[in-house]
């Protein structure tokens, strides 16, 4: 990894930093296709979550899929590129975040809200009309969401200082955690353990062989084909599946069009209710937080540190990407920590990369039989990947903590012992503050996520244990490179 000196001298000789190195085309098409499948099953799934929840008719459902492919595109594009104030610039995937399923669930099963039908409709009218009554609620939530991001973003910057490195490495590590559950999730070949092909031995099988040819290609192959050695995973698992065993169906992408028209407000217009507005601002407060969390991780894996305003951007773009999910048909927008994972695994740093995968999503967005290929990859598959990658991200955050002073300072040892601690909560006891929820259901979001209990509890401890002392060398150091970074 490049050191801060290092990026300082290759500034000084005029170099260009490996976060701006344009890559050749047919590198970079590969390249970002990788980033594009390591995310695509957690894109897809929120929005078949929501459709399904409300009922909608399946080619509403795909008409949401196809929405949100588009709109993950456009705003990693401007995440990764950057247009005038928004942007981190960094290697950057966004997707729908899962942080959102819960308040979204609530507004879908909220009688209340109901659509206009006529009498002596049938019930899959009725369903349909008042699905679309409480999608448009949600769209209405979501653009309510992304504008009160855009006020935030800059106060959530100016508390950088807090998140020295006894915090950011916690919080790392929290991020790896909480996503290998995903990723032995789909190893398993099923989301669920109670569903009946969880952890077949062909499902565990299958992982293993793409975990193994991630490694080899990582430790035998040098140049390119190396550093897409978790594509060259996918593809060779992809190919046993669909030739050798037949586990791989193309029937989605023969039945998906070719074409779908994507156009914003296209359910009609967003309705605004207060209630859950203000429930959406409080996701996007957690989403902020997490996506802080994320952006540190990928200046600790880049080597390009960021400062205060280059946060303001990142917290920004999550903003206008939420704004634009509302008035694209689609839902509230983060950085997806499954890319992260992708860059460590990978050592490419360069933005460019994550721009391409970002043209490539709004293509499939638009060619729904991309889409249906990328659908058609086993879970199992991705597992093999997922493992690798999220590891990754773990031992990101332990590198960070390795630099931590526990010799001298023994107080940094609580704060990382009952941070991750608290952490795990949501993950091992999903059900911990079940009774405290009811009389709190608001706290939902917070409770049930490990990252944002992880960094409350470290901010909080390191503050306690550490003083304003610490804080104002932090404080210190985030100037400077604020200023290096501008």
């Amino acid at each position: 990894m490049a050191t801060a000196t290092n990026v300082r001298d290759a500034i000084e000789r005029g170099g260009v930093h490996s976060v701006d190195e344009m890559i050749a085309p047919p590198k970079l098409f590969a390249l970002g296709l990788q980033h594009v499948l390591v995310m695509y099953a957690g894109a897809i799934a929120v929005p078949l979550i929501i459709g399904r929840a409300l009922k909608l008719p399946p080619q509403t459902i795909a008409l949401l899929i196809n929405a949100d492919l588009l709109a993950c595109g456009i705003v990693t594009v401007i995440q990764s590129l950057g247009i005038g104030p928004i942007g981190i610039r960094l290697p950057v995937m966004m997707g729908v975040t899962f942080a959102a399923v819960g308040p979204m669930l609530a507004i879908a099963n909220d009688a209340s809200i109901v659509g206009a039908v006529s009498a002596g409709s049938a019930q899959a009218a009725i369903d349909a009309a008042n699905g679309t009554e409480r999608l448009l609620t949600i769209f209405g939530a979501a653009i309510a969401a992304g504008i009160f991001a855009l006020f935030m973003a800059p106060l959530l910057s100016l508390l950088m200082p807090l998140f020295p490195p006894i915090v950011t490495g916690s919080i790392i590590l929290m991020i790896g955690i909480s996503l290998m559950r995903v990723g032995v999730s789909w190893a398993a070949g099923a989301p669920a353990s109670s569903m009946p092909a969880y952890g077949e031995p062909f499902n565990l099988g299958v992982a293993a062989l793409v975990m193994i040819t991630i490694l080899a290609f990582t430790r035998f192959v040098k140049g390119f084909f190396g550093n897409i050695a978790v594509l060259m995973g996918i593809v060779i698992g992809c190919l046993l599946c669909y030739f050798l065993w037949g586990t791989m169906s193309m029937k989605k992408v023969i039945d998906a069009p070719a074409f779908a028209l994507i156009y914003p407000f296209q359910f009609g217009m967003p309705k605004f209710h207060v209630g859950h507005i203000i429930t959406m601002c409080i996701v996007m407060i957690v989403v902020l937080i997490e996506s802080a969390g994320m952006f540190l991780a990928l200046s600790d894996m880049t080597g390009k540190k960021i400062g205060s305003r280059d946060m303001t951007r990142g917290l920004l773009g999550d903003g206008v990407g939420t704004i634009i999910g509302g008035v694209m048909n689609t839902f509230p927008y983060t950085s997806f920590s499954q890319n992260v994972g992708l860059v460590g695994v990978t050592g490419v740093k360069s933005r460019w990369v994550t721009v391409a995968g970002g043209v490539i999503m709004i293509i499939m967005g638009l060619i729904p039989k991309l889409g249906a290929l990328a659908e058609s990859i086993p879970l199992y598959v991705l597992g093999g990947a997922g493992i690798v990658m999220f590891g990754m991200v773990a031992a990101t955050g332990i590198r960070i903590l390795a630099d931590v002073d526990f010799k001298t300072n023994r107080f940094n040892l609580f704060i990382v012992a009952l941070s991750v601690g608290f952490g795990l909560i949501p993950l091992v006891a999903p059900d911990f503050f079940k009774k405290l929820l009811v009389l709190a259901p608001s706290w939902g979001p917070i409770l049930h996520s490990g990252i944002i209990l992880t960094a409350i509890t470290s901010v909080l401890l390191n503050v306690f244990f550490n003083g304003l002392g610490d804080r104002e060398e932090a404080m210190k150091a985030a100037a400077r490179t604020t200023h290096g970074s501008e």
